[in-house]
């Protein structure tokens, strides 16, 4: 497992296995998305530290330090900022 620290906030764990979309989502977030499959550049961020790997072909158009956490995994543990998200709202 790496560690995703977001925003230099909030600290995560991502599973091998899980999109790092997928590792937000699963950690309590929820992130900006549209397509979860690299079309639409909505969920786009900076790597500022770190690698990943990318599981799909990226569509939308990205700058160098840039990834589309809906597909692509950490291969290492993560630096990301400008994420855009909210706490999931808990139920009664």
């Amino acid at each position: 497992m790496a560690s995703v620290k977001i925003n230099n906030q909030v600290t995560i764990e991502s599973n091998a296995s899980d999109t790092l979309l997928e590792t937000m989502e699963k950690a309590g977030l929820e992130p900006e998305y549209n397509c979860r499959d690299g079309h639409c550049g909505a969920c786009r961020c900076k790597l500022k530290a770190g690698s990943v790997e990318y599981v799909g072909f990226a569509m939308a158009f990205t700058q160098p330090d840039e990834i589309l956490p809906c597909i692509c995994k950490a291969k290492t543990a993560l630096e990301i900022e400008e994420v855009h998200y909210q706490p999931k709202a808990k139920r009664a």
